[in-house]
Protein backbone atom coordinates (compact mmCIF):
# COMPACT_ATOMS: atom_id res chain seq x y z
CA UNK A 1 0.00 0.00 0.00
CA UNK A 2 1.61 3.74 -0.52
CA UNK A 3 2.86 5.20 2.16
CA UNK A 4 1.21 9.05 2.77
CA UNK A 5 3.17 11.92 4.71
CA UNK A 6 3.16 11.75 8.06
CA UNK A 7 5.08 13.86 10.20
CA UNK A 8 5.77 13.48 14.20
CA UNK A 9 5.43 16.60 16.07
CA UNK A 10 5.48 17.97 19.34
CA UNK A 11 6.29 21.38 21.14
CA UNK A 12 7.18 22.42 24.27
CA UNK A 13 7.08 26.18 25.91
CA UNK A 14 8.12 27.67 29.65
CA UNK A 15 7.35 30.98 30.35
CA UNK A 16 11.22 31.68 31.79
CA UNK A 17 12.48 34.02 34.62
CA UNK A 18 9.72 36.22 33.30
CA UNK A 19 6.34 37.20 34.07
CA UNK A 20 4.59 36.56 30.96
CA UNK A 21 4.77 34.08 28.16
CA UNK A 22 5.39 36.14 24.82
CA UNK A 23 6.09 32.79 23.10
CA UNK A 24 3.37 30.77 21.80
CA UNK A 25 3.82 28.06 18.70
CA UNK A 26 1.28 25.29 17.13
CA UNK A 27 0.72 22.66 14.84
CA UNK A 28 -1.82 20.97 13.00
CA UNK A 29 -1.46 17.57 11.10
CA UNK A 30 -4.74 16.94 9.06
CA UNK A 31 -5.78 13.86 7.06
CA UNK A 32 -7.44 12.90 3.86
CA UNK A 33 -7.86 15.30 1.29
CA UNK A 34 -6.92 18.06 3.42
CA UNK A 35 -3.58 16.37 4.10
CA UNK A 36 -2.98 16.21 0.02
CA UNK A 37 -4.21 19.07 -0.75
CA UNK A 38 -2.92 21.89 2.07
CA UNK A 39 -0.28 19.28 3.79
CA UNK A 40 0.75 19.66 7.47
CA UNK A 41 1.47 22.97 9.11
CA UNK A 42 3.60 24.45 11.99
CA UNK A 43 3.97 27.88 13.98
CA UNK A 44 6.20 29.49 16.16
CA UNK A 45 6.24 33.15 17.15
CA UNK A 46 7.92 35.31 19.76
CA UNK A 47 6.28 38.50 20.71
CA UNK A 48 8.43 41.18 20.87
CA UNK A 49 9.08 41.94 24.53
CA UNK A 50 9.79 46.05 23.69
CA UNK A 51 6.15 46.31 22.54
CA UNK A 52 3.10 46.01 24.78
CA UNK A 53 1.33 43.38 23.29
CA UNK A 54 3.89 41.17 21.99
CA UNK A 55 2.56 37.67 23.49
CA UNK A 56 -1.19 39.25 22.08
CA UNK A 57 0.40 39.47 18.42
CA UNK A 58 2.25 36.24 18.82
CA UNK A 59 -0.76 34.10 20.16
CA UNK A 60 -3.17 35.94 17.28
CA UNK A 61 -0.46 35.30 14.51
CA UNK A 62 -0.14 31.82 15.66
CA UNK A 63 -3.89 31.19 15.57
CA UNK A 64 -5.03 32.59 12.94
CA UNK A 65 -2.12 31.89 10.54
CA UNK A 66 -3.21 27.84 10.67
CA UNK A 67 -7.08 28.54 10.78
CA UNK A 68 -6.62 30.79 7.70
CA UNK A 69 -4.23 28.72 5.56
CA UNK A 70 -6.91 25.80 5.96
CA UNK A 71 -9.55 28.28 4.66
CA UNK A 72 -7.56 29.14 1.23
CA UNK A 73 -8.51 27.76 -1.72
CA UNK A 74 -7.05 23.40 -2.41
CA UNK A 75 -6.04 25.17 -5.58
CA UNK A 76 -3.27 27.63 -4.33
CA UNK A 77 0.51 27.19 -3.75
CA UNK A 78 1.72 27.29 -0.61
CA UNK A 79 3.17 30.14 -1.07
CA UNK A 80 0.55 31.78 -2.21
CA UNK A 81 -1.64 31.38 0.39
CA UNK A 82 0.73 31.99 3.16
CA UNK A 83 1.84 35.27 1.35
CA UNK A 84 -1.37 36.35 1.03
CA UNK A 85 -2.25 35.08 4.85
CA UNK A 86 0.99 36.79 6.27
CA UNK A 87 0.54 40.47 4.24
CA UNK A 88 -3.41 40.38 6.35
CA UNK A 89 -1.95 39.93 9.78
CA UNK A 90 0.77 42.56 9.29
CA UNK A 91 -1.50 45.27 8.11
CA UNK A 92 -4.10 43.89 11.34
CA UNK A 93 -0.60 43.97 13.63
CA UNK A 94 0.18 47.23 12.61
CA UNK A 95 -3.28 48.93 11.94
CA UNK A 96 -4.07 47.94 15.53
CA UNK A 97 -0.80 48.71 17.00
CA UNK A 98 -0.81 52.29 15.53
CA UNK A 99 -4.82 53.18 16.05
CA UNK A 100 -5.20 55.81 18.91
CA UNK A 101 -8.24 54.37 19.91
CA UNK A 102 -6.85 50.82 20.19
CA UNK A 103 -6.46 49.11 23.69
CA UNK A 104 -3.65 47.52 22.31
CA UNK A 105 -0.54 49.60 21.75
CA UNK A 106 2.72 47.35 19.47
CA UNK A 107 1.42 44.28 18.65
CA UNK A 108 5.00 42.70 17.46
CA UNK A 109 6.34 39.30 16.99
CA UNK A 110 8.58 37.69 15.26
CA UNK A 111 7.26 34.43 13.41
CA UNK A 112 8.59 31.25 11.37
CA UNK A 113 6.13 29.01 10.06
CA UNK A 114 6.95 25.50 8.41
CA UNK A 115 4.44 23.83 5.99
CA UNK A 116 5.34 19.84 4.68
CA UNK A 117 3.04 19.45 1.45
CA UNK A 118 3.73 16.10 -0.46
CA UNK A 119 7.75 15.84 -0.43
CA UNK A 120 8.56 19.35 -0.21
CA UNK A 121 8.76 21.42 3.34
CA UNK A 122 8.12 25.35 2.54
CA UNK A 123 9.75 27.72 5.15
CA UNK A 124 8.29 31.10 6.20
CA UNK A 125 10.38 33.60 8.14
CA UNK A 126 10.27 37.23 10.19
CA UNK A 127 12.43 38.18 12.48
CA UNK A 128 14.98 36.28 14.69
CA UNK A 129 12.88 32.90 16.05
CA UNK A 130 14.73 30.39 13.40
CA UNK A 131 14.06 26.92 11.69
CA UNK A 132 16.91 24.04 11.95
CA UNK A 133 16.97 20.57 9.74
CA UNK A 134 18.64 17.75 10.86
CA UNK A 135 20.05 15.38 7.94
CA UNK A 136 22.64 13.41 8.09
CA UNK A 137 23.74 14.00 11.01
CA UNK A 138 24.21 17.61 10.98
CA UNK A 139 21.95 20.66 12.13
CA UNK A 140 21.93 23.15 9.63
CA UNK A 141 20.09 26.87 10.37
CA UNK A 142 17.89 27.33 7.02
CA UNK A 143 16.78 30.52 8.28
CA UNK A 144 18.37 34.19 9.07
CA UNK A 145 18.04 36.26 11.81
CA UNK A 146 16.81 39.32 10.88
CA UNK A 147 18.56 41.81 12.64
CA UNK A 148 20.55 45.39 12.31
CA UNK A 149 23.95 46.35 14.30
CA UNK A 150 24.08 50.09 15.26
CA UNK A 151 27.22 49.89 16.55
CA UNK A 152 28.48 50.04 19.84
CA UNK A 153 27.18 46.65 20.42
CA UNK A 154 23.69 47.87 19.95
CA UNK A 155 21.74 45.34 17.71
CA UNK A 156 17.93 45.66 17.07
CA UNK A 157 15.22 43.83 15.09
CA UNK A 158 15.19 44.68 12.04
CA UNK A 159 11.91 42.87 10.96
CA UNK A 160 8.93 41.60 12.59
CA UNK A 161 5.27 41.30 12.52
CA UNK A 162 3.33 44.37 13.00
CA UNK A 163 6.42 46.66 13.08
CA UNK A 164 5.95 48.19 9.97
CA UNK A 165 3.01 48.43 7.02
CA UNK A 166 5.28 47.17 4.64
CA UNK A 167 6.17 43.48 4.71
CA UNK A 168 9.17 41.36 3.62
CA UNK A 169 9.08 37.50 4.08
CA UNK A 170 11.69 35.26 3.76
CA UNK A 171 10.29 32.11 1.82
CA UNK A 172 11.87 29.04 0.53
CA UNK A 173 11.05 25.72 -0.66
CA UNK A 174 13.07 22.14 -0.28
CA UNK A 175 12.88 18.82 -1.02
CA UNK A 176 12.38 16.34 2.13
CA UNK A 177 13.45 12.70 2.89
CA UNK A 178 12.24 10.52 4.98
CA UNK A 179 14.15 11.05 8.84
CA UNK A 180 14.72 15.14 8.22
CA UNK A 181 14.30 17.00 11.27
CA UNK A 182 12.95 20.10 11.80
CA UNK A 183 13.46 21.86 14.99
CA UNK A 184 11.56 25.04 15.60
CA UNK A 185 13.38 27.56 18.51
CA UNK A 186 13.23 31.33 20.23
CA UNK A 187 15.93 33.18 20.49
CA UNK A 188 15.76 32.35 24.40
CA UNK A 189 16.29 29.03 23.21
CA UNK A 190 19.22 29.16 20.69
CA UNK A 191 21.19 31.99 22.27
CA UNK A 192 21.58 30.01 25.21
CA UNK A 193 22.24 26.28 24.09
CA UNK A 194 25.30 25.27 22.28
CA UNK A 195 24.74 24.55 18.45
CA UNK A 196 26.06 21.28 19.06
CA UNK A 197 24.31 20.53 22.24
CA UNK A 198 20.84 20.97 20.01
CA UNK A 199 21.88 18.90 17.23
CA UNK A 200 22.83 16.33 19.66
CA UNK A 201 19.54 16.03 21.51
CA UNK A 202 17.93 16.44 18.33
CA UNK A 203 19.12 13.45 17.00
CA UNK A 204 18.27 11.01 19.67
CA UNK A 205 16.40 8.16 19.43
CA UNK A 206 13.33 9.35 21.91
CA UNK A 207 9.78 11.21 21.22
CA UNK A 208 9.94 14.04 19.47
CA UNK A 209 8.07 15.66 22.64
CA UNK A 210 10.74 14.58 25.12
CA UNK A 211 13.53 16.31 22.89
CA UNK A 212 11.90 19.48 22.91
CA UNK A 213 11.29 19.52 26.32
CA UNK A 214 15.14 18.87 27.15
CA UNK A 215 16.01 21.76 24.84
CA UNK A 216 14.08 24.39 26.83
CA UNK A 217 14.99 22.74 29.91
CA UNK A 218 19.12 22.93 28.55
CA UNK A 219 18.64 26.78 28.21
CA UNK A 220 16.80 27.48 31.32
CA UNK A 221 19.53 25.82 33.20
CA UNK A 222 22.18 27.84 30.92
CA UNK A 223 19.80 31.16 32.96
CA UNK A 224 18.21 31.95 30.07
CA UNK A 225 16.63 35.81 30.93
CA UNK A 226 13.44 35.55 28.11
CA UNK A 227 10.41 33.27 27.57
CA UNK A 228 11.70 29.40 25.88
CA UNK A 229 9.90 27.30 22.87
CA UNK A 230 11.07 24.66 21.22
CA UNK A 231 9.28 22.62 18.12
CA UNK A 232 9.79 19.80 16.15
CA UNK A 233 8.73 17.75 13.29
CA UNK A 234 10.31 14.34 11.80
CA UNK A 235 8.94 13.22 8.98
CA UNK A 236 7.79 9.78 9.19
CA UNK A 237 6.55 8.84 5.80
CA UNK A 238 6.99 10.88 2.23
CA UNK A 239 3.97 9.37 -0.42
CA UNK A 240 5.00 7.72 -2.66
CA UNK A 241 2.73 5.68 -5.64
CA UNK A 242 3.65 3.21 -8.03
CA UNK A 243 2.46 4.37 -12.08
CA UNK A 244 -0.31 0.94 -11.03
CA UNK A 245 -1.34 2.01 -7.59
CA UNK A 246 -2.50 5.51 -9.65
CA UNK A 247 -3.20 3.68 -11.88
CA UNK A 248 -5.66 1.46 -10.03
CA UNK A 249 -7.00 4.40 -7.68
CA UNK A 250 -8.17 5.67 -11.43
CA UNK A 251 -9.78 2.91 -12.46
CA UNK A 252 -11.82 2.09 -9.12
CA UNK A 253 -14.81 2.46 -10.91
CA UNK A 254 -15.28 0.56 -14.64
CA UNK A 255 -15.98 2.50 -17.34
CA UNK A 256 -19.83 3.33 -18.85
CA UNK A 257 -21.61 1.11 -21.47
CA UNK A 258 -22.11 2.56 -25.07
CA UNK A 259 -24.91 4.80 -23.42
CA UNK A 260 -28.29 4.86 -25.74
CA UNK A 261 -31.70 6.83 -25.14
CA UNK A 262 -33.72 5.52 -22.83
CA UNK A 263 -31.07 3.38 -21.27
CA UNK A 264 -31.06 3.97 -17.34
CA UNK A 265 -28.03 4.52 -15.20
CA UNK A 266 -28.47 5.08 -11.77
CA UNK A 267 -31.05 6.85 -11.90
CA UNK A 268 -30.50 8.95 -14.81
CA UNK A 269 -32.45 8.14 -17.94
CA UNK A 270 -30.28 9.37 -21.39
CA UNK A 271 -32.78 11.14 -23.23
CA UNK A 272 -29.93 12.01 -26.46
CA UNK A 273 -26.31 12.50 -27.44
CA UNK A 274 -25.31 15.86 -27.26
CA UNK A 275 -21.79 15.40 -28.55
CA UNK A 276 -19.28 12.55 -28.72
CA UNK A 277 -15.71 12.57 -30.06
CA UNK A 278 -12.45 9.89 -29.46
CA UNK A 279 -12.14 11.57 -26.11
CA UNK A 280 -15.63 11.55 -24.21
CA UNK A 281 -19.06 11.43 -24.51
CA UNK A 282 -21.82 14.18 -24.11
CA UNK A 283 -25.30 13.05 -23.26
CA UNK A 284 -28.48 14.93 -22.37
CA UNK A 285 -30.38 12.51 -19.36
CA UNK A 286 -32.75 12.67 -16.93
CA UNK A 287 -33.03 12.53 -13.39
CA UNK A 288 -35.67 10.41 -12.25
CA UNK A 289 -36.11 11.52 -8.75
CA UNK A 290 -37.09 15.09 -10.28
CA UNK A 291 -37.39 14.92 -13.39
CA UNK A 292 -35.00 17.95 -14.34
CA UNK A 293 -32.42 17.83 -17.21
CA UNK A 294 -28.62 17.05 -16.50
CA UNK A 295 -25.80 16.40 -18.61
CA UNK A 296 -23.39 13.39 -18.46
CA UNK A 297 -20.08 13.20 -18.77
CA UNK A 298 -18.46 9.44 -19.38
CA UNK A 299 -14.78 8.77 -20.85
CA UNK A 300 -13.67 7.66 -23.95
CA UNK A 301 -12.71 3.62 -23.92
CA UNK A 302 -9.85 4.63 -26.44
CA UNK A 303 -8.05 5.84 -23.18
CA UNK A 304 -9.32 3.03 -20.93
CA UNK A 305 -5.69 2.46 -20.02
CA UNK A 306 -4.42 6.08 -20.03
CA UNK A 307 -3.95 7.17 -16.32
CA UNK A 308 -3.25 11.03 -17.84
CA UNK A 309 -6.33 10.90 -19.18
CA UNK A 310 -8.04 9.52 -16.39
CA UNK A 311 -6.65 11.81 -14.14
CA UNK A 312 -7.82 14.69 -16.09
CA UNK A 313 -11.45 13.60 -16.47
CA UNK A 314 -11.56 13.35 -12.44
CA UNK A 315 -9.90 16.75 -12.01
CA UNK A 316 -12.33 18.25 -14.24
CA UNK A 317 -14.82 17.18 -11.81
CA UNK A 318 -12.54 18.78 -9.05
CA UNK A 319 -12.01 21.92 -10.87
CA UNK A 320 -15.43 22.83 -11.92
CA UNK A 321 -16.36 22.30 -7.75
CA UNK A 322 -14.11 24.59 -6.68
CA UNK A 323 -14.95 27.76 -9.12
CA UNK A 324 -18.35 29.62 -8.36
CA UNK A 325 -19.19 31.52 -11.15
CA UNK A 326 -21.94 31.73 -13.84
CA UNK A 327 -20.09 31.63 -16.47
CA UNK A 328 -18.56 28.46 -15.38
CA UNK A 329 -20.48 25.23 -16.43
CA UNK A 330 -20.91 23.68 -12.86
CA UNK A 331 -20.47 20.04 -12.25
CA UNK A 332 -22.81 18.55 -9.47
CA UNK A 333 -21.58 16.32 -6.95
CA UNK A 334 -23.64 12.62 -7.49
CA UNK A 335 -25.61 12.52 -3.82
CA UNK A 336 -25.97 8.60 -4.74
CA UNK A 337 -23.85 5.41 -5.63
CA UNK A 338 -22.10 5.47 -8.35
CA UNK A 339 -21.82 2.20 -10.84
CA UNK A 340 -19.72 3.29 -13.31
CA UNK A 341 -17.43 6.35 -14.42
CA UNK A 342 -19.14 9.36 -14.77
CA UNK A 343 -20.00 13.29 -13.55
CA UNK A 344 -23.05 14.94 -14.32
CA UNK A 345 -23.41 18.91 -15.06
CA UNK A 346 -25.73 21.20 -15.13
CA UNK A 347 -27.50 21.67 -18.57
CA UNK A 348 -26.81 24.70 -21.08
CA UNK A 349 -29.18 25.04 -23.52
CA UNK A 350 -28.10 27.36 -26.61
CA UNK A 351 -24.93 26.72 -28.71
CA UNK A 352 -21.22 27.08 -29.01
CA UNK A 353 -19.12 29.92 -30.21
CA UNK A 354 -18.37 27.56 -32.37
CA UNK A 355 -21.56 26.99 -34.31
CA UNK A 356 -22.14 31.03 -33.64
CA UNK A 357 -19.03 31.75 -35.10
CA UNK A 358 -20.36 29.58 -38.24
CA UNK A 359 -23.44 31.58 -38.62
CA UNK A 360 -21.91 35.10 -38.13
CA UNK A 361 -19.85 36.04 -40.31
CA UNK A 362 -17.85 39.25 -40.16
CA UNK A 363 -19.98 40.53 -37.25
CA UNK A 364 -19.85 44.09 -35.70
CA UNK A 365 -17.47 44.79 -32.69
CA UNK A 366 -20.09 45.93 -30.78
CA UNK A 367 -21.32 42.50 -31.47
CA UNK A 368 -18.47 40.48 -30.51
CA UNK A 369 -17.41 42.81 -27.70
CA UNK A 370 -20.19 41.89 -25.10
CA UNK A 371 -19.56 37.88 -25.90
CA UNK A 372 -15.69 38.96 -25.04
CA UNK A 373 -16.43 40.24 -21.90
CA UNK A 374 -18.20 37.72 -20.50
CA UNK A 375 -15.40 35.23 -21.49
CA UNK A 376 -13.16 37.15 -19.76
CA UNK A 377 -15.35 37.32 -16.51
CA UNK A 378 -15.25 33.76 -16.59
CA UNK A 379 -11.83 33.10 -17.58
CA UNK A 380 -10.56 35.33 -14.86
CA UNK A 381 -12.50 33.19 -12.24
CA UNK A 382 -9.72 30.37 -13.01
CA UNK A 383 -7.14 32.71 -13.23
CA UNK A 384 -8.00 33.94 -9.25
CA UNK A 385 -7.83 30.02 -8.38
CA UNK A 386 -4.23 29.25 -9.40
CA UNK A 387 -5.83 27.95 -11.98
CA UNK A 388 -4.57 27.91 -15.78
CA UNK A 389 -7.42 26.77 -18.40
CA UNK A 390 -4.99 25.51 -20.92
CA UNK A 391 -7.60 24.68 -23.35
CA UNK A 392 -9.52 27.11 -24.40
CA UNK A 393 -11.30 27.02 -27.87
CA UNK A 394 -15.07 27.84 -29.45
CA UNK A 395 -16.50 24.13 -28.77
CA UNK A 396 -15.27 24.61 -25.41
CA UNK A 397 -17.60 27.68 -24.52
CA UNK A 398 -21.55 28.07 -24.80
CA UNK A 399 -23.86 30.58 -25.46
CA UNK A 400 -27.28 29.70 -23.45
CA UNK A 401 -30.65 31.07 -24.78
CA UNK A 402 -30.42 34.15 -22.63
CA UNK A 403 -27.01 35.36 -23.94
CA UNK A 404 -25.23 33.89 -21.02
CA UNK A 405 -21.58 32.80 -21.78
CA UNK A 406 -20.30 29.57 -20.47
CA UNK A 407 -16.39 27.29 -20.07
CA UNK A 408 -17.59 23.81 -20.42
CA UNK A 409 -14.87 22.00 -20.44
CA UNK A 410 -11.82 22.15 -18.05
CA UNK A 411 -10.06 18.81 -18.73
CA UNK A 412 -6.83 20.17 -19.09
CA UNK A 413 -6.44 22.67 -16.72
CA UNK A 414 -3.24 23.31 -14.89
CA UNK A 415 -4.14 24.25 -11.04
CA UNK A 416 -1.12 25.64 -9.57
CA UNK A 417 -1.60 23.46 -6.02
CA UNK A 418 -2.00 20.55 -7.46
CA UNK A 419 1.03 20.78 -9.10
CA UNK A 420 2.76 20.55 -6.13
CA UNK A 421 2.13 17.44 -5.40
CA UNK A 422 4.27 14.78 -6.17
CA UNK A 423 2.83 12.29 -8.89
CA UNK A 424 4.37 9.80 -11.72
CA UNK A 425 1.30 11.26 -13.83
CA UNK A 426 3.10 13.89 -15.79
CA UNK A 427 1.81 15.05 -19.51
CA UNK A 428 3.82 14.63 -22.10
CA UNK A 429 2.21 16.81 -24.70
CA UNK A 430 1.04 20.16 -25.16
CA UNK A 431 -2.29 21.07 -23.17
CA UNK A 432 -5.17 22.08 -25.33
CA UNK A 433 -5.52 22.11 -29.30
CA UNK A 434 -3.16 22.71 -31.06
CA UNK A 435 -4.14 25.89 -33.29
CA UNK A 436 -5.54 27.74 -29.94
CA UNK A 437 -2.67 26.44 -27.77
CA UNK A 438 0.00 28.88 -27.29
CA UNK A 439 3.16 28.39 -28.50
CA UNK A 440 5.09 28.28 -25.38
CA UNK A 441 3.88 24.72 -24.61
CA UNK A 442 5.19 23.44 -27.70
CA UNK A 443 9.02 25.03 -26.92
CA UNK A 444 8.40 22.99 -23.74
CA UNK A 445 7.66 26.00 -20.81
CA UNK A 446 5.05 26.28 -18.34
CA UNK A 447 1.71 27.44 -18.79
CA UNK A 448 0.65 30.77 -17.48
CA UNK A 449 -2.09 33.06 -17.50
CA UNK A 450 -0.71 34.42 -20.58
CA UNK A 451 -1.47 31.59 -22.09
CA UNK A 452 -5.00 31.14 -21.58
CA UNK A 453 -4.90 34.80 -23.10
CA UNK A 454 -2.96 33.58 -26.32
CA UNK A 455 -6.15 30.93 -26.99
CA UNK A 456 -8.24 34.29 -26.08
CA UNK A 457 -6.93 36.16 -28.79
CA UNK A 458 -6.91 33.45 -31.04
CA UNK A 459 -10.82 32.93 -30.85
CA UNK A 460 -11.44 37.24 -30.65
CA UNK A 461 -9.67 36.90 -34.00
CA UNK A 462 -11.03 34.00 -35.31
CA UNK A 463 -14.58 35.53 -34.19
CA UNK A 464 -14.28 38.76 -36.44
CA UNK A 465 -12.77 37.33 -39.15
CA UNK A 466 -13.59 33.80 -39.49
CA UNK A 467 -9.64 32.60 -40.01
CA UNK A 468 -6.63 31.79 -37.60
CA UNK A 469 -4.05 34.73 -36.96
CA UNK A 470 -1.20 32.44 -38.08
CA UNK A 471 -1.00 29.57 -40.68
CA UNK A 472 -3.37 26.48 -39.91
CA UNK A 473 -1.18 23.92 -37.75
CA UNK A 474 -1.32 20.13 -38.61
CA UNK A 475 -0.47 18.17 -35.56
CA UNK A 476 1.01 15.14 -37.70
CA UNK A 477 3.64 17.68 -39.26
CA UNK A 478 3.67 20.87 -37.12
CA UNK A 479 6.93 21.35 -35.25
CA UNK A 480 7.83 24.72 -33.51
CA UNK A 481 11.91 25.60 -33.47
CA UNK A 482 11.43 29.26 -32.68
CA UNK A 483 8.95 32.18 -31.58
CA UNK A 484 10.02 33.91 -34.84
CA UNK A 485 9.01 30.75 -37.17
CA UNK A 486 5.14 32.26 -36.38
CA UNK A 487 4.33 35.30 -38.54
CA UNK A 488 1.29 36.96 -38.27
CA UNK A 489 -1.17 37.33 -40.42
CA UNK A 490 -3.12 40.72 -40.10
CA UNK A 491 -6.66 41.11 -39.32
CA UNK A 492 -7.50 43.19 -41.66
CA UNK A 493 -6.55 41.49 -44.41
CA UNK A 494 -9.58 39.42 -44.67
CA UNK A 495 -11.87 42.88 -43.44
CA UNK A 496 -10.31 46.22 -44.27
CA UNK A 497 -13.33 47.81 -41.92
CA UNK A 498 -11.48 46.45 -38.81
CA UNK A 499 -9.93 49.30 -37.00
CA UNK A 500 -5.93 49.33 -36.89
CA UNK A 501 -6.52 49.57 -33.24
CA UNK A 502 -8.38 46.55 -32.66
CA UNK A 503 -5.82 44.63 -35.37
CA UNK A 504 -2.76 45.73 -32.62
CA UNK A 505 -4.75 44.18 -29.37
CA UNK A 506 -5.56 41.21 -31.44
CA UNK A 507 -1.58 40.74 -32.45
CA UNK A 508 -0.31 41.76 -29.14
CA UNK A 509 -2.85 39.12 -27.65
CA UNK A 510 -1.74 37.01 -29.81
CA UNK A 511 2.35 36.98 -29.71
CA UNK A 512 4.23 34.14 -30.63
CA UNK A 513 7.00 34.91 -27.35
CA UNK A 514 4.41 35.49 -23.98
CA UNK A 515 7.02 38.15 -23.01
CA UNK A 516 5.41 40.09 -25.15
CA UNK A 517 2.01 38.69 -24.97
CA UNK A 518 -0.78 40.95 -22.31
CA UNK A 519 -0.34 39.91 -18.53
CA UNK A 520 -3.77 40.31 -17.60
CA UNK A 521 -6.91 39.86 -19.03
CA UNK A 522 -8.32 43.67 -18.48
CA UNK A 523 -5.73 45.19 -20.09
CA UNK A 524 -6.52 43.67 -23.51
CA UNK A 525 -10.31 43.86 -22.35
CA UNK A 526 -9.18 47.87 -22.70
CA UNK A 527 -7.50 47.80 -25.76
CA UNK A 528 -9.84 45.80 -27.32
CA UNK A 529 -12.28 48.16 -26.24
CA UNK A 530 -11.05 51.82 -26.54
CA UNK A 531 -10.52 53.45 -29.87
CA UNK A 532 -6.98 54.93 -30.52
CA UNK A 533 -6.42 57.26 -33.73
CA UNK A 534 -4.82 55.03 -36.22
CA UNK A 535 -1.52 55.69 -38.46
CA UNK A 536 -3.95 56.32 -41.82
CA UNK A 537 -6.56 58.64 -39.43
CA UNK A 538 -9.27 55.60 -39.14
CA UNK A 539 -11.32 56.50 -36.59
CA UNK A 540 -10.10 59.99 -35.93
CA UNK A 541 -12.56 62.28 -34.71
CA UNK A 542 -12.13 66.11 -35.06
CA UNK A 543 -11.67 67.74 -31.54
CA UNK A 544 -15.62 69.80 -32.48
CA UNK A 545 -16.94 66.27 -32.54
CA UNK A 546 -15.26 64.94 -29.76
CA UNK A 547 -15.35 67.74 -27.17
CA UNK A 548 -17.27 70.86 -28.77
CA UNK A 549 -17.23 72.79 -25.93
CA UNK A 550 -13.56 72.28 -25.28
CA UNK A 551 -14.07 74.29 -29.11
CA UNK A 552 -16.28 76.71 -28.20
CA UNK A 553 -14.31 77.61 -24.86
CA UNK A 554 -11.38 78.06 -26.65
CA UNK A 555 -13.00 79.90 -29.46
CA UNK A 556 -14.41 82.51 -26.14
CA UNK A 557 -11.13 82.98 -24.64
CA UNK A 558 -9.63 83.65 -27.99
CA UNK A 559 -12.32 86.60 -28.68
CA UNK A 560 -11.40 87.74 -25.15
CA UNK A 561 -8.44 87.82 -25.88
CA UNK A 562 -8.37 90.01 -29.15
CA UNK A 563 -10.68 92.28 -27.94
CA UNK A 564 -7.88 92.85 -25.16
CA UNK A 565 -5.21 93.82 -27.23
CA UNK A 566 -7.81 95.73 -29.67
CA UNK A 567 -8.62 97.94 -26.81
CA UNK A 568 -4.90 98.19 -25.75
CA UNK A 569 -4.49 99.40 -28.89
CA UNK A 570 -6.85 101.87 -28.53
CA UNK A 571 -5.73 103.09 -25.12
CA UNK A 572 -2.08 103.21 -26.60
CA UNK A 573 -3.48 105.88 -29.54
CA UNK A 574 -5.40 107.88 -27.17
Amino acid sequence: MAAELKIKVAGYSDIGPKDENQDDFNYCHPEGDVLRFKGVVGVIADGVSSSDYGGEAARTSVKNFIEDYYSTPDSWTVKKSAQKILVALNSWLFRQGQDESSTMKGLVTTFSSIVFKSTQAYLFHIGDSRIYRLRDGGLEQLTRDHMADMGGGRIYLSRALGVDNHLEVDCRGIDLRVKDTFLLTTDGVHDFVDHDLMCEIVSEATPVAERAQKIVEKALANKTPDNVTALIFEVESLPEETEEEVFQKLTRLPFPPDLQPGMIIDGFKILQTIAESARGQVYLAEDSANQTKIVLKTPSVNYEDDPTYLNGFIQEQWVGQRINHPGVMKPYISGRHRTCLYFKTEYIEGQNLKEWIQENSEPLLSEVRPIVEQIIQALRAFHRQDMVHQDLKPDNIMIDTSGRVKIIDFGSTKVAGITEITSVINPDHPMGTLNYTAPEYMMGEQGTNRSDIFSLGVIVYEMLTGHLPYKEKNINSFKLRSYSDMKYIPARKWRLDIPEWVDAALKKAVAPNPADRYGLLSEFLYDFKTPKRDVNGADFQPLLQRNPLLVWQGVAAGCFVLWLATLWWFLLRS
